[in-house]
């Protein structure tokens, strides 16, 4: 085994106990510089090797369980993960089962575990892929999957919990031709006009990327600014903006868009999108709730507990365990009513936010329209192309699952509601 396979496979434990042990987000640690000192193909690996650990957590610690008579400490439990989940989806054993040994045995404190390692792998090469597809898709914790139970039924939450074992393809907007991009880049254009690329390789790499012809987004988020839809030169605003895709969408339909959000950093990145596709946007650092100022058009994505996107981000639901949610949706009000202050009368608002729950969606709408007399939903806004009229929702938004476009791989979990201002 080449050493460069340790390497990644000891990232990819480390950023494992990092999210189980510390409750630390997969983008926090990577972030940080996790990752930096690996070469490029070994940090794509270590990544990709934890990301697929996560999401099959559960099936890979039912593997396990019965090879172990006492629960490991738990960076060897997280090798003994990683080993398994690439054991049961078809790696060498032989490679597997000499990397995890190796990675044990020089830990200066659970090195004498390399036996333990070495026995168990070996037990899971030969019956783990027989037995790892006869379980079911891996369940959400507790603490989320009861609360989303509630609002979708059982039955809906088995098929959400087997689009996030799915996992999610590439989906990307295009500044031109959809249907032509799609042919190039080996994908499929999708109802809404997205273009989903199912084997997608390093972005960066990916012909058009370096032209800034297209950019990553998922079909879902791509929706809100289709709703908003901002006329050519309009005053369009994109509150809590960062990474930018639905900014450089609405520079791209012709409005004069000013985005905004309170992350230096994460609006740097904003900038270097919009410098590399070309587009033009006023760039602003600052708290959305400070802002003043009168727009024909508002888009505001609110901070939220990303509860929409665990088929990309399946850390988040070991991660996080719920207690700032609440925080959450009080923020939310907060800034749908400040946002209702920068809107011109007659203008249109778009609330959206990636989260399965209803309180960070119709709960928010339904309360926020008894708040604002001069506020009312704006259902034409929603004829969308491609968009289905049963995602719309009894107050009028758009309720959009991980369960829908199965046959086209998924979507992330979205709410989006259009509002008018008398």
């Amino acid at each position: 085994m080449s050493d460069t396979g340790v390497q990644a496979r000891r990232a990819a434990v480390y950023v494992l106990d990092q999210v189980l042990g510390e409750g630390r987000l997969m983008s926090e640690v990577l972030g940080a510089g996790t990752l930096d000192k690996l070469d490029p193909s070994d940090r794509a690996r270590a990544q990709r090797l934890a990301t697929q650990t996560l999401r099959g957590l559960e099936r890979a610690d039912r593997v396990l369980q019965k090879h172990l008579q006492r629960t490991p400490p738990l960076m060897v439990h997280n090798a003994l993960r990683v080993g398994a989940v690439e054991l049961c989806q078809g790696e060498a054993a032989h490679g597997v089962v000499n990397a995890m040994v190796e990675l044990v045995s020089k830990h200066k404190r659970y090195g004498k575990m390399k036996g333990l390692t070495n026995a168990v792998l070996r037990k899971v090469a030969a019956k783990g892929p027989e037995e790892w597809g006869k379980l079911r898709a891996p369940r959400l914790p507790k603490w989320l999957r009861g609360p989303l139970a509630d609002a979708w039924g059982a039955e809906t939450m088995g098929h959400i919990e087997q689009a996030h074992f799915a996992g999610a393809p590439l989906d990307v907007t295009v500044n031109g031709d959809a249907q032509a991009w799609a042919e190039k880049l080996g994908g499929s254009v999708l109802p809404t006009g997205s273009v989903r690329v199912a084997d997608a390789r390093q972005v960066s790499a990916m012909e058009g990327y370096d032209a800034g012809t297209w950019w990553v987004q998922d079909a879902a988020a791509a929706i809100p600014a289709q709703v908003l839809a901002p006329q050519s030169g309009m005053r369009a605003l994109d509150l809590c903006a960062a990474p930018g895709g639905k900014t450089m969408q609405m520079a791209a339909m012709g409005a004069e868009v000013t985005c905004v959000d309170i992350s230096k950093g994460r609006m740097a990145r904003v900038q270097e999108n919009l410098n590399r596709t070309g587009l033009k946007a006023n760039v602003v650092v600052q708290d959305a709730l400070t802002l003043d100022g009168h727009y024909d058009a508002i888009l505001l994505d609110a901070p939220c507990s990303a509860t929409g996107t665990i088929r990309r981000h399946p850390d988040l639901p070991h991660a996080k365990d719920g207690s700032e949610f609440g925080a959450l949706i009080d923020l939310q009000a907060q800034l749908l009513d400040h946002a209702v202050t920068l809107l011109k009368p007659g203008g249109r608002l778009v609330f959206c936010t990636c989260s399965l729950l209803p309180d960070e969606g119709e709960v928010q709408i339904e309360e926020a329209l008894e708040r604002h007399a001069d506020l009312s939903i704006d259902r034409d806004a929603l004829k969308v192309d491609g968009v289905d009229p049963s995602w719309i929702t009894q107050e009028g938004g758009l309720r959009l699952r991980p369960d829908f476009w199965a046959d086209h791989g998924g979507m992330d979990g979205f709410y989006i509601a259009a509002l008018r201002k008398a």
